[in-house]
Formats: C-alpha cells, sequence, structure tokens
C-alpha cells in the first residue's frame, strides 16, 4: 500500500477521533436538560458512527503482515455492525417501558463486554506492551469483566429470572478472597509478561483463569443485592463500563475511546453518588448491606385504618381542588398509564386546577425512568419538580396523588429509627391535606415494611389497576361537564 495512503488514513483517524470526542462531550452537554436530551443523543449518536468509522480507518494502517486478513477483518466487521445493529434498533423499537431498566442494565453490560473481549484479545496476543499498559489493559478486563456478569445479574432480577437476592454465610469474606485471587493471577500475568523464566502455569491459561475470576466476582458482588438498590446497581455497573472502555481506549490509543469512556464513568459515579444521597446511604452500603431484602423489622401496631375509595369520586375531588400534586412510581410504569393520567391531567388544567409532578431521585427501577416515563406521554418539563424543589410545597397543596409509589413516601423514613429506610429522604406526600394512592394491592414496598402513610386519616386508598383507575377518573370529570351541559 503507498505510504501517502498509509498517512492520509492516519490523520483521518486522528480527525474523525477528535470529532467523536468532541461529539461525545457536546452531546452529553445537551443531555443536561430534558429540553434538549433528545438531541444530545443524537449528537452522541453520529459522534459514535464516527467512531466506527475511523475504526475502518485504523484497519488501512494495519502492518504489511497482517494485510492478507485486510478483506476477512472489515467484512467480519460489517457483519457485526449489521447483527448487532439490527438487534439493537429492534429492541429499540419494541421495548416496553417497563422493561426499560432491564434492557439498559443488558446493554451497559455489553459495552463493559466489549472492554474486557479488547483486553482479553491484547493479553492472549502479547504484543510487548510495557508494564503499564499492561497493568491497565488488566484493570481494564476486571473491571469490564465485572460490569458484564453483574449487568447481566441486575438484568435476571429486574426481569424476574431472580426474584430474591440470594445471601449465604460468610459471603462478604468469601468476595473478598476472590477479589484477592483475581488480583492475584493479575499480577502473576504482569510477571510472566516481563520475565522469561519457566512459568508454573502457561499465560494463557492465566488469563482465562483471570477472567474467570472476574466473572464470578460480578455474580457474586450483585446476587445480594436487593431489588430497592437496582437503580443505584445500575448506576455503578454504568461507572465501571465507562471506566473499562476509557482504560482499554488507554491501551489501544484511541483518544475517542479514553474521552467517551472517562466521560461515561465520571458520570456514572456522580449519578451514583447523587442517588446515593437521595437514599442516605453509602456506595458501600449499597453494596454490602441487606437492604432490598424482606426486612425482619417488627414494626409497631400502626394507628389508623385504610380506607378504600371509589376512583370517581378521588378524581372528582381532585376537580374541585385549587393545586394537585401528583407522584408517579413503578406501579404506573406497570399498568403503561402515562397516558391517560396526562390526559387527566390535562382536564384538571382545563378546570383551573393547578398540576404539578414530583418525582424522587430513585424513583423506578433505573436512574430517571419517571421523567422518561413521563416525558414518553407529553408532560411538559416544567411540570415536573425534583424532591428538593418541591418538598416543601406539601404542606400547602390540597390533593396529593401517588401512583404506584411506596418506600419513597412512607413516613417511617423520618420517624422510626427502627426502620430500614430510616433517614432517606422522602417526599412529604403526607403533609398535604388529602392524599389518593391508586394501588394494585396491600402489598408492601422493596423495604419489606407497612406504609405510614397509607393509614393516615388524609390517606384514601383508590385499588386498582393505574391505567384503569384513571380511565375512570377521566370519566368522572367528563361527566361532571356533561351535567353541567344539561
Amino acid at each position: 500500500m503507498p505510504i501517502f495512503v498509509l498517512q492520509l488514513a492516519q490523520l483521518g483517524i486522528v480527525a474523525a477521533d477528535l470529532t467523536a470526542a468532541l461529539m461525545f462531550l457536546y452531546g452529553l452537554h445537551r443531555m443536561a436538560s430534558p429540553v434538549t436530551a433528545a438531541s444530545g443523543i443524537f449528537v452522541a449518536g453520529v459522534g459514535m458512527a464516527v467512531a466506527i468509522a475511523a475504526s475502518f480507518l485504523h484497519a488501512f494502517g494495519v502492518s504489511a503482515a497482517a494485510q492478507p486478513y485486510l478483506v476477512t477483518n472489515i467484512a467480519l466487521a460489517l457483519l457485526a455492525l449489521c447483527i448487532g445493529g439490527g438487534i439493537a434498533w429492534w429492541s429499540g423499537r419494541t421495548v416496553a417501558m417497563t422493561a426499560m431498566p432491564q434492557m439498559v442494565a443488558l446493554y451497559n453490560g455489553m459495552g463493559g463486554g466489549a472492554a474486557a473481549a479488547i483486553a482479553a484479545a491484547e493479553l492472549l496476543a502479547d504484543k510487548g506492551h510495557g508494564l503499564t499498559t499492561l497493568i491497565v489493559t488488566l484493570l481494564g478486563a476486571l473491571i469490564g469483566a465485572v460490569s458484564l456478569s453483574g449487568s447481566l445479574i441486575a438484568w435476571a432480577k429486574l426481569d424476574g429470572v431472580i426474584n430474591q437476592p440470594l445471601r449465604l454465610k460468610g459471603q462478604q469474606a468469601f468476595n473478598a478472597l476472590v477479589l484477592v485471587l483475581t488480583l492475584a493471577i493479575g499480577v502473576y500475568i504482569a510477571i510472566a509478561r516481563a520475565d522469561t523464566a519457566p512459568l508454573l502455569l502457561a499465560t494463557p491459561v492465566a488469563v482465562y483463569l483471570f477472567f474467570g475470576c472476574a466473572l464470578a466476582l460480578g455474580i457474586l458482588m450483585t446476587l445480594p443485592i436487593g431489588g430497592a438498590d437496582m437503580p443505584v446497581v445500575i448506576s455503578i455497573f454504568n461507572a465501571f463500563t465507562g471506566l473499562a472502555v476509557g482504560l482499554e481506549g488507554f491501551v489501544l490509543q484511541s483518544p475517542a475511546l479514553m474521552v467517551a469512556g472517562m466521560v461515561v464513568g465520571a458520570a456514572g459515579l456522580l449519578l451514583t453518588l447523587l442517588m446515593g444521597r437521595a437514599m442516605n446511604r453509602s456506595v458501600a452500603n449499597v453494596v454490602f448491606s441487606n437492604f432490598g431484602n424482606v426486612s425482619k423489622h417488627k414494626a409497631g401496631k400502626i394507628q389508623g385504618e385504610l380506607k378504600p375509595m371509589q376512583a370517581g369520586d378521588a378524581g372528582i375531588a381532585m376537580r374541585y381542588a385549587t393545586s394537585v400534586v401528583i407522584v408517579p412510581g413503578y406501579g404506573l410504569a406497570v399498568a403503561q398509564g402515562q397516558g391517560k393520567l396526562f390526559e387527566f391531567v390535562k382536564l384538571l388544567q382545563a378546570a383551573g386546577v393547578s398540576v404539578r409532578f414530583a418525582v424522587h431521585p430513585v424513583a423506578g427501577r433505573m436512574p430517571g425512568q419517571m421523567d422518561v416515563l413521563l416525558a414518553e406521554a407529553g408532560v411538559p418539563y416544567d411540570m415536573i419538580f425534583q424532591l428538593e424543589d418541591i418538598n416543601d410545597d406539601f404542606k400547602t397543596t390540597d390533593v396529593a396523588l401517588v401512583i404506584g409509589a411506596n418506600d419513597v413516601v412512607n413516613p417511617a423514613a423520618r420517624t422510626d429509627k427502627a426502620s430500614p429506610i430510616f433517614g432517606m429522604p422522602i417526599l412529604n406526600v403526607d403533609q398535604a391535606k388529602q392524599v389518593f394512592v391508586i394501588k394494585r394491592g396491600e402489598g408492601k414496598g422493596y423495604a419489606g415494611i407497612a406504609n405510614t402513610l397509607f393509614y393516615g386519616n388524609n390517606c384514601n386508598m383508590v385499588y386498582g389497576d393505574a391505567q384503569t383507575m384513571l380511565v375512570q377518573m377521566i370519566e368522572a370529570v367528563r361527566g361532571l361537564g356533561l351535567s353541567a351541559a344539561a
């Protein structure tokens, strides 16, 4: 291949990597606001396409010895792109909102797996990397493999394949032992690459053992974690994947991978810390505690009683209220009732009722799920408020409507020191003048404790599927207009 063609290809790679990195950063900047988030995702997607183009340009810069395999490698890459792109397009078009957390966990795991696969190829090829590069490769391999297997377990938990946390006696000590063993094998691999003396264990075998232990560590770390912590777990593994991609980008000397990986890693870490703060818990507490399992806490007898109410009556009460705050939860996503909810909200607004939405940081099963759910229904962004922005307003709110949320509105978090959620910031729904709760039954939340909100003097329960109950509310409010016209 003429030298000037190789030089052009190299120049194109540099330009494409720089362009892709800038587009990643600009896309992330636009994703900071719900108003520009969609365009930010599009810009970042175009940046990824540019980065893929750079990978194909890199193929033209391979050594002369690898030229016979050039056409085959490009054909395999194109085939992989078609298969992966087709599956992603189909799943993205067909996935239900209730299955979005599972898809996010699964695709996040694929990112970690890709980083681990790059590391495996580098370690098995023995390209003569220096010690620093070798250590970075091993770190990326460890983090990527943990993210892959851990994310798959998170997917299984979210999808109902695994229904309960699996905890064994001495599990934390065993996990620590597996981590030490994995690090020891990594040190052995590093020494083996730098030393030509006879080895007790062939390097490829050591690499396979290293990845086996790393994958097992991801599984062991995630199995004991309860369902209540899944949003934080997804965020943790998102940070892991980003870090692994960034490290392997350093190994490959790819600016686009380094920038994208470190940006994702930093954003994931920040999100994890923010969500931990929203639950008043540390990341270590999430990973090593039993929160999310069925609570063995025996609460005292709750004062009051559950007071059922018809959906139509609740809808009419909101129609004549001055202010309404709606708290969406995972039950709304399960019922796919977001469309009917916004239809009901527009009826209230037409009657002069002030309506706002209050979203808890860990509502749902993945970070931002409630915001995405409301955006899908067309709810304007200026109607959606986060906990710290609206919590003080519940005292002057006429009606608070809770749909499918539980632990994030449980007053026990403020008053019961023996409660597993004590200290967790909650939405102060109980301070509203009247509370309506749409719930399918009398089941408990992830923390496994009764919600004292439901027994309050100002609370009524509307039992049933959220979408069905919202339809009844809509009919009741519309019926008022028909009666007035008659």
